[in-house]
C-alpha cells in the first residue's frame, strides 16, 4: 500500500521550518516541477542552475499543489513552508512524505567513472537467479520487472528518487540496484537513502566542468562510501585503493584480492574464469567480452556476497545476463566485427581499444566524438586514448549548442604517434557519413569501434534531439555493403 504521507506540522518540525497555514495539509508527494504534481503535492521551489524554481509557484498552485516550500518570501493562499535552503531540505521532505523506502528495501548504489550501469544490470541479474525482486534505476533503464519509468538523469532528482523507491517498494521489490551519479552526490539527490551496500568501480577524468577538478571530482563519488552500511571496492585503480585505506573494513576487489577472478579466458563470443569470494569458488561464464566486465562482475559479485547469496547462485546470476545495450554491444561478426559502446572518457576509450586489440587479427577501427557544452578539457585526452587504434574517424556526438567542426578538431587535436607513425585519421562532421566510412574501410579481420553513444537513440544538435541510433545505422551500412 501507498504510504499516506505527512502533514504540513510534521514536515515543519522535521526540518525546522516555519509554517503558515493549515498546518493539517496532508503531503503524499514532493516535486521540484511546477508542470508535475501528482496527488497531494508539496512543491519545493530550488534555486537552480538556470531557472529559479520561486519564479513558478503561481504555477504550481494553479496545477494543484496542495502546499509550498520555499526559502524566500512569496505571495500564495497555500499552505506554506520557509526554510533557509531548499536545496538542503528536499531529499529530508521526500523521504519522510514517501515513508523512507530505503529502509525497507536494500539499496545497492554503484559509483565510478566507468561501469555502473553493467554492475547494476549484473546485480538484476544475479538478483532474479536468486528469487529476488530487484528494481533497476540508471542511465540504460529504469525498471522493476515489468514496469518502465521514465528518467531523464542517471541519478534521478532527489523527489524523483525518493518516488521511485517507495514505487518499487510497493511494488515488492527486495533489492535496487542503482547508478549514482558524481553529480547526484554533489547535489544531494540520494539524501536520507539508507544505502545497503556502496560500491566503487574506478575513476578517471570526466564531468570536469562541473565538479572543477579531478580530487572534487573523486570527492564527490566518496560520499557513497561515506554513507553505505557496507562497502564494495575495486582497488586496481588508484582512487580505490585510497577508498580502501580509508574503509579498512570493506570488501576489496582485484586480481589478488578476496573477491578476485583467476584462470581468465577472453574470446571474441565471451568471458570465463574463475570466481573467488571469501565463502568459497565458482566456474563463471559471461556473454560479456573483455577483461573490463570481469572487473564489473566481481564488483557485482562482492555486492551480491554481502547481501548474503552464495558463489554458485553468483556465477549462474551473472552468466544468465545476455548483454547490456551499448556495452561492447556486438552489432555484427560477419566478416567485420563491429560493436558499439558508450565509451566517452579518455580511460574508457583506451579500455575498449586495448580489448578489441586482443579479439581480432586484423585493425582496430574507431569512431570517437565528444559532447558539446561539456568538460572540454577531456577531449584531447580522448584524441590521445583513440591513438591506440590503427584508423580514428573523429566525428559528432551530441554537439549540442557548440559548433561540432570545432569539437572535433579539439579531439583531433590530442592525437598522438603511439607506434611507427600517427594513426591514420579522418574527420568527418557527419556521424551517419563516420560510421559509414569506417565499415567501408575495414576488411576481413577488422574491427570497428563506434564510441559515445551507446544505448542513446537521438542526437543533440542546436537544442533539438533528433532520432539516431548508432547501432541502427551500423546495420543499416552494413548491409547495403553486403549487398554490393
Amino acid at each position: 500500500m501507498p504510504y499516506p504521507g505527512k502533514t504540513m506540522r510534521e514536515l515543519a518540525s522535521l526540518v525546522d521550518g516555519e509554517l503558515r497555514g493549515d498546518s493539517d495539509t496532508v503531503v503524499t508527494d514532493v516535486s521540484l516541477d511546477s508542470r508535475r504534481l501528482g496527488g497531494q503535492a508539496l512543491f519545493t521551489a530550488v534555486h537552480g542552475q538556470q531557472v529559479d524554481g520561486h519564479r513558478f509557484v503561481s504555477e504550481a498552485a494553479a496545477n494543484g499543489a496542495v502546499a509550498l516550500c520555499v526559502s524566500q518570501q512569496v505571495t500564495s493562499p497555500l499552505p506554506t513552508l520557509r526554510v533557509a535552503d531548499t536545496r538542503a531540505v528536499v531529499g529530508k521532505l521526500a523521504a519522510a512524505v514517501h515513508g523512507r523506502p530505503s529502509e525497507t528495501v536494500a539499496v545497492v548504489g554503484v559509483t565510478g567513472t566507468n561501469g555502473k550501469t553493467t554492475v547494476t544490470f549484473q546485480l538484476e541479474a544475479i538478483a532474479t537467479e536468486a528469487g529476488k525482486s530487484c528494481g533497476l534505476i540508471g542511465t540504460v533503464a529504469t525498471r522493476h520487472g515489468r514496469v518502465e519509468y521514465p528518467n531523464p538523469h542517471t541519478t534521478p532528482e532527489a523527489t524523483d528518487w525518493q518516488r521511485l523507491l517507495a514505487a518499487m517498494r510497493d511494488g515488492g521489490a527486495e533489492w535496487i540496484a542503482a547508478e549514482v551519479s558524481s553529480h547526484a552526490l554533489a547535489l544531494d539527490r540520494v539524501a536520507e537513502t539508507r544505502f545497503a551496500v556502496g560500491a566503487f568501480t574506478n575513476l578517471s577524468q570526466d564531468h570536469l566542468d562541473f565538479h572543477g577538478g579531478l580530487e572534487q571530482y573523486f570527492a564527490a563519488k566518496a560520499r557513497l562510501l561515506e554513507v553505505a552500511e557496507r562497502r564494495v571496492i575495486w582497488v586496481e585503480d588508484s582512487y580505490g585503493a585510497r577508498l580502501a585505506s580509508a574503509y579498512p573494513e570493506a570488501l576489496t576487489v582485484g586480481w589478488n584480492h578476496p573477491v578476485r577472478a583467476s584462470r581468465v579466458a577472453l574470446s571474441p563470443h565471451g568471458t570465463e574464469f574463475r570466481l573467488h569470494l571469501p565463502d568459497g569458488e565458482a566456474d563463471c561464464r559471461l556473454h560479456l567480452r573483455g577483461r573490463f566486465n570481469v572487473a564489473n562482475a566481481l564488483v557485482a559479485a562482492g555486492c551480491a556476497h554481502l547481501l548474503g547469496v552464495d558463489v554458485a547462485t553468483i556465477a549462474a546470476g551473472l552468466a544468465a545476463l545476455p548483454v547490456v545495450p551499448g556495452r561492447f554491444e556486438v552489432v555484427s561478426t560477419e566478416n567485420v566485427m563491429v560493436v558499439v559502446d558508450y565509451a566517452h572518457s579518455p580511460e574508457g576509450i583506451a579500455t575498449v581499444i586495448e580489448t578489441a586489440r586482443a579479439m581480432v587479427p586484423g585493425r582496430v577501427i574507431a569512431v570517437i566524438g565528444a559532447g558539446g557544452d561539456r568538460d572540454r578539457g577531456k577531449r584531447p585526452l580522448m584524441g590521445s586514448a583513440a591513438s591506440a587504434a590503427d584508423l580514428v574517424v573523429v566525428t559528432s556526438d551530441n554537439p549540442r549548442n557548440e559548433d561540432p567542426a570545432k569539437i572535433i578538431d579539439e579531439v583531433a587535436a590530442g592525437l598522438v604517434d603511439r607506434r611507427a607513425g600517427r594513426p591514420e585519421a579522418t574527420l568527418i562532421v557527419d556521424r551517419r557519413s563516420a560510421i559509414a566510412a569506417a565499415i567501408d574501410a575495414a576488411h576481413p579481420g577488422d574491427i570497428v569501434l563506434i564510441l559515445g553513444k551507446g544505448h542513446e537513440t537521438g542526437q543533440e544538435i542546436a537544442g533539438t534531439i533528433r532520432p539516431f541510433s548508432d547501432q541502427r545505422v551500423a546495420r543499416e551500412h552494413l548491409d547495403r555493403r553486403a549487398r554490393r
